[in-house]
């Protein structure tokens, strides 16, 4: 079995320097392999990839990647486990943005 799935949220802030734009993209895929690996044991892993991109145009555009696949004797829900560590990702990356900003 396996996942790929994609997303893009539309930030509006201020300008960022470069190293808070990469702490950002490395935030959001810690906080995925954080939580795929709170539920797979990572021999239930056969190949994962995390990417992040950010655009810094009129808004700040963060896309993030996640492919997933996971031998078919392990029982999980791939597509939700994806989307829930994405969703949790953005909650990180929303909150680190409201702490730069002030």
């Amino acid at each position: 079995m396996s996942e790929e799935s994609t997303r893009v949220i539309h930030i509006g802030l201020p300008e960022l320097s470069e190293e808070e734009v990469m702490a950002i993209g490395k935030l959001a895929q810690r906080i995925i392999l954080k939580r795929i690996f709170d539920e797979l044991a990572r021999n239930e892993v056969k190949d994962i990839e995390v990417t992040a991109r950010i655009n810094r145009e009129e808004t700040l555009d963060l896309e993030i990647e996640v492919y997933l696949e996971v031998p078919i004797f392990v029982k999980v829900d791939v597509d939700a486990l994806v989307e829930e560590a994405i969703e949790k990702a953005y909650e990180a990356v929303e909150k680190k943005l409201r702490e730069i900003s002030k």
